[in-house]
């Protein structure tokens, strides 16, 4: 399939090969499970759901587009602090876009460093996809623990979960093919992708990448993954849920895209794009809680996952006894007496 591929190549797109690869991938038999539940708030009147804050579950925060160095970023900053010292999540996951404009040394000091000071001090774990506005050589930045790669996996400190940050703005067939493997390889029960671009958003300036979902959906169904965050779009939204896996476009980390929701999108469960948020989430057993609060501490949207889970192997009928000299009947050679 590689050398039909690699013969392809000067004729079709980068994504089209993508896709081509993607079909190809798709030949092998697996069960997907049954889909990802959600319980989450429909309105602002609804009480938010609490974190449970356990022991020994795994606690983590989401977000992404911030690296501005404007105020809100470091108020942003300044809240995430705030939350971890109620929840003290260890990880914290970044979904791109972690520097605009220039990315010198001095300015991973403004842009990054210093607004998050606090959780770097305690020992907060920042693991970082690349977006379009980013210099790939972001890869090599210690901070954002990416060990150069542009796209990885790695296993949760805590809990049974993988994590899987991909790199969506040149998504080659090489890391579909990376993904596929990584995927099928993993035992642990929660499986959740990350990356810039959503492949589900109401945004009105970017919006869905569709290109993007006709590669990538496939496998995630496929492997049963049960959330995938993104940004991309300056805003927070849930989505409904998609085949069975729930979406969350968290782009709202130092920039804002006021009004860019589409009020009439059928895919918004919950959207705010006037107000910088964060997320926090925490995983226990099958059961991941999430709440999304924003710069001044208001928990805008909240809820319940339940994990995708596969289905069993059909059990395989009994074999039927082989018979044997003697079985045939009560008055055969060899019949009992």
């Amino acid at each position: 399939m590689m050398k039909i591929l690699k013969e392809l190549k000067p004729f079709v797109s980068t994504l089209a090969l993508a896709a081509l690869f993607a079909q190809a991938c798709m030949t092998g038999i697996t069960r997907p499970g049954g889909p990802a539940t959600v319980v989450g708030q429909d309105s602002k009147a609804e009480p938010p759901i609490p974190l449970p804050n356990k022991e020994g579950s795994l606690k983590f925060a989401v977000f992404g587009d911030f690296g501005t160095a404007s105020q809100w970023q470091y108020e942003l900053g300044a809240q995430m602090m705030k939350t971890h010292k109620v929840f003290p999540f260890e990880l914290v996951l970044l979904v791109g876009d972690n520097l605009y404009g220039t990315q010198r040394p001095q300015d991973f000091l403004n842009k990054f460093e210093k607004p998050y000071k606090a959780l770097l001090d305690a020992k907060v774990k920042f693991q970082a996809s690349l977006g379009n506005h980013d210099d790939p050589n972001q890869r090599f930045y210690e901070h954002f623990n990416m060990d150069g790669k542009r796209f990885y996996s790695f296993k949760g400190p805590k809990q049974n979960v993988r994590f899987f940050a991909l790199e969506t703005t040149y998504p080659t067939p090489e890391q579909f093919a990376w993904l596929e493997k990584e995927l099928k390889e993993s035992t642990e029960d929660w499986k959740i992708v990350y990356g810039h671009h959503p492949i589900y958003s109401s945004g009105g300036r970017h919006g869905s990448d569709v290109q993007l979902r006709e590669t990538l959906e496939p496998l995630l169904v496929k492997y049963n993954v049960s959330v995938m965050f993104a940004g991309h779009d300056h805003f927070y939204e849930r989505i409904k849920p998609q085949k069975g896996i729930i979406h969350f476009v968290t782009g709202s980390g130092g920039k804002l895209s006021p009004g860019d929701i589409d009020p009439n999108s059928p895919l918004t469960a919950r959207g705010l794009d006037t107000e910088y948020a964060f997320v926090v989430a925490e995983i226990d057993g099958d059961q991941l809680t999430f709440n999304t609060v924003t710069r001044t501490g208001l928990v805008f949207d909240s809820g319940i996952i339940t994990r995708r889970k596969a289905e069993p192997e059909p059990a395989k009928p009994s074999p039927s006894p082989k018979s044997s000299p003697g079985d045939s009947g009560a008055s055969g050679v060899g019949a009992p007496r």
